[in-house]
């Protein structure tokens, strides 16, 4: 074959247009929202609204984040964490979502608050192949139907195991309890619901009464002195921190003393329990998988003094409580994620990370671990029961 100069010179010519061109898709690997300096990661959550206790946790999610950046961010990256407010409302969810997506080009969304603002825009997300990693809720559909929305993830434990744990509970220590049950009407509260009902099996006629509220229900008042009616020894309250906080102090104000049982993300002393009242909680039950750092009995544990100089330092003023220990370990968990990812910060890669975890969170209880694997995706799946003493929780041993 006999080349021309003119030959020659179109060769050169494409060989520096390939050269041009490579580095652009290499760059492609990575998802929107990465550079060389920077992952930017979207979240919505309540910052109004009836559920914004809920938010305490996402600020101790971002702090943790500013702490990284501090000490150089996540190879040789910066995290920058765009917090939008949805008012635990979905309509908004799903309009501050597509906002994350399409305007601020974010990599994927993180620790979204609630089931139902995180199940409205779960099919959205899974249709342009956006990771929802880590969602701040216990539904089991997190766990169920992975393989339905390949790019959902849930996090904590599950609201139907902690519906099972107390009916366990209830059915040993005391086997002819009679039950009213409040849970929010939604999936999270049915989920938890159906938990509870299936933990009493052929016991289930235990439960003498059930009520559901709405979120935005100003009051669950009127619910609790129709509880309380039904004659029953056993109350179990599953709801929001502001109902909780209604549930317990009504339930104490009109003379009613059930054994009391409350949702595992209401459980925050500063935000719920001192909202209710101090004397008025005592004796209320609930189930944990994380260290509570207002618990004296972890005081010198060295992860939660490390925490505490933490939150001091970069969270200023927030309570030092298991909503913020829980928003933290969430972040602790992403940065893993996104350590092991490499290099490769595409969206592939990060949901393939989140199925290969094994980690020693600081603040999980002694002996509990986060793990995932290619067949066992959720990654946390235990807890214990515990107990408030009007000041602080205590474990329930043997639970």
């Amino acid at each position: 074959m006999h080349f021309t100069k003119r030959d020659f010179l179109a060769t050169i010519a494409a060989s520096a247009a390939i050269l041009v061109v490579a580095p652009a898709f290499a760059q492609a690997k990575n998802a929107p929202g990465i550079t060389d300096t920077e992952i930017k990661i979207g979240q919505t959550l309540p910052l109004s609204g009836p559920a914004a206790a809920f938010s305490v946790g996402s600020k101790s999610l971002k702090a943790y984040f500013d702490k990284v950046n501090a000490q150089g961010g996540v190879n040789g990256r910066k995290i920058t964490l765009i917090q939008l407010d949805d008012a635990f409302s979905p309509p908004k969810t799903v309009e501050q979502t597509r906002k994350l997506v399409e305007q601020e080009q974010v990599a994927f969304i993180l620790f979204s608050a609630g089931t139902a603002p995180s199940l409205v825009v779960r099919k959205y997300l899974n249709s342009k192949k956006v990771p929802q990693l880590f969602v701040g809720s216990g539904a089991a559909t997190w766990a169920e139907d992975i393989d339905q929305f390949p790019w959902s993830r849930g996090w904590q434990p599950l609201n139907r195991d902690e519906g099972r744990a107390y009916a366990n509970y209830i059915m040993k220590t005391r086997p002819d309890a009679k039950i009213a049950v409040l849970y929010q009407n939604d999936d999270a509260g049915k989920d938890f619901y159906k938990g509870f009902a299936d933990g009493l099996g052929e016991n289930r006629s235990r439960i003498v009464l059930a009520e559901t509220n709405e979120i935005s229900d100003p009051t669950v008042d009127s619910q609790v002195v129709t509880l309380q009616a039904s004659g029953a020894d056993v109350f179990v309250s599953w709801g929001s921190p502001k109902a909780t906080a209604q549930s317990i102090r009504k339930a104490y104000d009109i003379g009613w003393r059930p054994l009391m049982f409350i949702n595992q993300n209401t459980t925050s002393v500063e935000e719920v329990m001192k909202s209710a009242g101090l004397e008025k909680a005592k004796g209320v039950m609930s189930v944990v998988y994380l260290k509570d750092p207002t618990n004296p009995s972890w005081a010198d544990d060295p992860a939660v003094k490390e925490w505490m100089t933490f939150m001091a330092q970069y969270n200023p003023g927030a309570p030092t409580d298991a909503a913020g220990a829980y928003g933290t370990s969430v972040a602790q968990t992403i940065v893993q994620v996104l350590k092991q990812s490499g290099d490769d910060l595409s969206r592939d890669n990060i949901m393939r990370q989140t199925m290969n975890l094994d980690m020693e969170l600081p603040l999980l209880l002694p002996g509990m671990k986060l793990q995932t694997t290619q067949t066992d995706r959720h990654p946390l799946k235990e807890f214990q029961l515990q107990q408030f003493d009007g000041a602080r929780w205590n474990l329930v041993t043997g639970s």
